[in-house]
């Protein structure tokens, strides 16, 4: 039976027995321990030992860290590359432990790391180390002049204490226990454990319930457009209504493109990829997601391109849209049209031009990733066995 694997990191020689015994609550539990000493990490002997440290905790489901009185042994600089130092800085308020990177542990890199890789962590400090934390926290000018009675090293004493305080002061998953003996860990770790699960299976249930409404809504609004639709009076109204209704993501479509002359909308029946080319539209390409906007990108002859906020299954509805839309008489075309247009734009745009350069404006992503470039025609082709697959 597959059991959640939980990472237990800290330093050995002050805390060994803690760590013992931490393995022995886990496993009676019925949690897989991943400890350092139990060769339940795979030490590559292509890599350093603390690289293959750091590269285990993704593996994880939870880290469990124990800061006790030793900074413990400074990290190789083949470790540190393993980590995003950007997506640590915003991850916390208090980011003074980042400052001199190359001076960090391999106990706290490897928390870092969890961090980075989005894995819990759930972290413990001996309570006389958490109470000197608080005497460093007033008296940070004069640390290199105290001498902390829990600290095993003076010298070591800042890098511990700021350790404490960015994950204090993290921006989320910021809590950290103070702890006299093992039993106050493993106190806090079930009822934690256990709320969480709680909270899990509630959150389960509360998202079928949404479903089904979500469902219901739906199944209500297509018998209500179905009503409406039945009472218009003569057959050309209800064939416009329909239009307005199935038309309406390709109007928003057509009008991000900024054709020169829009009577073509209206006037004729050009095929799709005829209409791509009015605008000087030369090729698509797959771009990396973006937080902003964008996965398919539709490249003009000059570089610029208009940027669509979905991919190539949606531009393929898209164009079947349009082939369909064209079959219709201009003049219920033109009515169509114009009714949404009254009704106005509902949320942003699903088409952006930008007057930019694509390969300059996705420099960084397709330094990383290959950017695909299709036609038109094999869009159609895909599209055409997804939706063969589908039914």
């Amino acid at each position: 039976m597959p059991s959640p694997k939980v990472f237990v990191s800290s330093t050995c020689y002050d805390l060994g027995m803690a760590r013992e015994q931490l393995r022995s609550f886990l496993m009676r539990v019925g949690y897989e321990p991943i400890l350092s000493e139990y060769s339940d990490v795979l030490y590559d002997p292509r890599a350093h030992t603390h690289t293959s440290c750091i590269q285990e905790v993704p593996n994880a489901d939870l880290i469990v860290v124990l800061i006790g009185s030793r900074f413990g042994g400074r990290i190789v600089p083949e470790a540190l590359s393993n980590i995003d130092l950007e997506n640590l800085v915003n991850s916390s308020f208090d980011v003074t432990v980042l400052d001199d990177p190359e001076k960090l542990s391999i106990t706290q890199l490897e928390v870092l790391k969890a961090i980075d890789s989005s894995v819990p962590v759930f972290a413990f400090v001996d309570q006389k180390v958490m109470h000197d934390h608080f005497v460093y926290q007033k008296n940070k000018d004069l640390v290199d002049k105290i001498k902390f009675p829990s600290i095993d090293k003076p010298e070591s004493a800042k890098y511990i204490f700021e350790f404490i305080s960015f994950l204090n002061h993290r921006n989320k998953g910021n809590s950290v226990i103070p702890f006299g003996k093992l039993e106050d860990i493993e106190i806090h770790l079930k009822k934690q454990w256990g709320a969480l699960f709680q909270r899990l299976l509630r959150e389960q249930r509360e998202q079928q319930v949404e479903t089904r409404k979500l469902f219901t809504i739906t199944e209500q609004i297509e018998d209500l457009k179905t009503a409406v639709i039945s009472t218009i009076g003569n057959a050309q109204n209800r064939e416009v209504a329909r239009g307005v209704i199935k038309y309406r993501r390709l109007s928003d479509f057509l009008v991000g493109l900024n054709l020169p002359d829009f009577s073509v909308v209206t006037g004729s029946d050009i095929s799709f990829d005829d209409l791509l080319s009015l605008v000087d539209i030369v090729e698509m390409r797959d771009v990396p997601s973006r937080n902003t906007f964008g996965r398919t990108a539709l490249v003009r002859s000059d570089g610029t391109f208009y940027e669509l906020r979905f991919g190539q299954e949606f531009l393929n509805r898209i164009s079947i849209d349009w082939q369909s839309f064209v079959s219709l008489s201009g003049d219920i075309r033109q009515v169509i049209f114009e009714a949404i247009s009254d009704m106005g734009r509902v949320g942003p745009g699903i088409l952006r031009y930008r007057d930019e350069q694509f390969d300059e404006y996705f420099s960084e992503y397709l330094d990383n990733k290959e950017s695909r470039t299709f036609t038109l025609e094999e869009l159609l082709q895909e599209g055409g066995e997804s939706d063969s697959e589908d039914s």
